[in-house]
């Protein structure tokens, strides 16, 4: 039986406020301007194309997912940035060079229009990148009281009933999770005190937290997976979601070894590579950022294949993961993949795979649902993490004590589920039987 939702309304303009004006935050943002003109379709984006089964195969009700839940529309979408480059995203998706000239040009006025606000930077966190267009405050609680202030701003200035942040910036050093992590009072101390253990991306969180604004995290920084920033979340009932977008090479894992476990055929072997050339290639060719990114495609496999479970299988395969900046490659990534598998009685397989794809063409539309999704959560009354967005992430955010689901085909289910469940439909578990009885 349907129960009534409890979902507010969409109801006016979405501020969808981006750390990063680099090639994926334009991207996003051109994207969606030419979608709203008629100038492209918004393929890649399940908010915008995807259908959503309701009730048994035999009645064929599967609506769109933006029928089924009332999901913010493209055109009351407000785009604002920060970024330490003073590029408006007309420049900087110029320089970019994702998109072909021909369209940026078509798009010059709307793009030209999205000027980035004075980014909280430091070189200390992404060593390849400076650039001049940066705050300057005593101290890290006063950096994130001026972006609380560019929130107000921008929102009351361009009129928005609601907003998200979807951090759409390079990836930072590797931190592990410290003391001043543990508790939101520890962490607002050490904003105070300048502490090492605060990079710029948890100050962005914490302002937007405070501001009632939910939080995704498009990059493999630690961020929000500390409890200080997950109390916030719970203290302001706001939604938070990561880490770090799931688009090429491990977009392709989350496929094939869930296929390998399911027909229980052995790895001996995982070997990744990666070219890039865009600005993530050139900030991931500094160890520390690199070692963030490794950390978060390694987990992969593990999690999937559940080693402990299947010592015979998986107890004891080789995982390698390299990415190399070659600068001729621009954003149009190369990942590639040697995989040694085990089949019946030992028998030694091969599986090679060369993906050529376009890291922000795959980014963009993941972080368009994500923002459109975090801001249905926020009206849906879904606060905290927001495990059911795990399908969009390398490194889904989970409660304490859980392990991530990392199947892709579990995390659809899972996300099309939670849909069901807020638009008070039944939810589907392809049992099956009473087809049959």
């Amino acid at each position: 039986m349907k129960k009534p939702s409890s979902i507010a309304p969409a109801e006016g303009r979405l501020a969808v406020l981006v750390p990063g004006l680099g090639a994926v935050a334009t991207t996003l943002i051109a994207g969606v301007e030419a979608v709203r003109r008629g100038l492209a379709k918004p393929i890649g984006s399940l908010t915008q194309m995807a259908t959503v089964r309701l009730g048994k195969r035999t009645e064929k009700r599967t609506p769109a997912i933006k029928e089924l839940v009332p999901l913010a529309e493209l055109g009351d979408l407000c785009f604002g940035a920060w970024d330490p480059f003073p590029d408006d995203a007309y420049e900087s998706a110029v320089h970019a060079r994702v998109l072909e000239r021909d369209l940026l040009e078509r798009l010059k006025e709307p793009l030209s229009a999205v000027r980035p606000m004075p980014a909280v930077f430091s070189p200390e966190y992404v060593r390849r990148l400076d650039g001049p267009n940066v705050k300057k405050a005593p101290t890290k609680r006063d950096l994130g009281e001026l972006l609380r202030e560019d929130i107000r701003r921008f929102m009351k200035a361009n009129d928005c009933a609601r907003g998200v942040m979807v951090w759409c910036a390079s990836t930072e050093v590797y931190l592990e999770p410290s003391a001043v992590h543990a508790e939101l009072g520890a962490f607002e101390r050490a904003m105070a005190a300048n502490d090492p253990a605060i990079a710029p991306s948890m100050i962005y969180a914490w302002a937007a937290l405070q501001e009632g604004i939910a939080f995704a995290n498009g990059a493999p920084n630690l961020t929000v997976d500390i409890p200080a920033i997950q109390q916030l979340a719970k203290k302001k009932g706001v939604p938070i979601a990561g880490k770090d977008f799931k688009t090429g090479q491990t977009l392709m894992k989350t496929v094939l070894a869930p296929m390998l476990k399911a027909r229980m055929l052995g790895l001996e072997g995982w070997f990744s590579t990666n070219i890039l050339g865009n600005r993530d290639g050139e900030v991931l060719d500094d160890p520390g950022s690199f070692k963030t990114k490794e950390v978060s495609k390694l987990s992969v496999l593990e999690h999937i294949l559940q080693p402990q479970l299947y010592p015979d299988l998986y107890g004891h395969f080789d995982h390698k993961v390299q990415i190399n900046y070659y600068r001729p490659r621009g954003d149009n990534k190369e990942g590639w993949d040697a995989i040694d598998i085990v089949g019946w009685l030992g028998y030694p397989m091969q599986i090679k795979v060369d993906f050529l794809c376009r890291d922000s063409i795959l980014a963009a539309p993941v972080a368009l649902d994500v923002a459109l999704f975090m801001d249905l959560a926020a009206r849906a009354g879904l606060k905290g993490i927001q495990e059911w967005l795990s399908f969009y992430f390398k490194s889904p955010m989970v409660a304490e004590g859980l392990y991530p689901e990392h199947d892709l085909f579990i995390q659809l289910t899972k996300l099309k589920n939670t849909l069901r469940h807020v638009a008070g439909e039944e939810l589907i578990t392809h049992l099956g039987l009473d087809y049959y009885g």
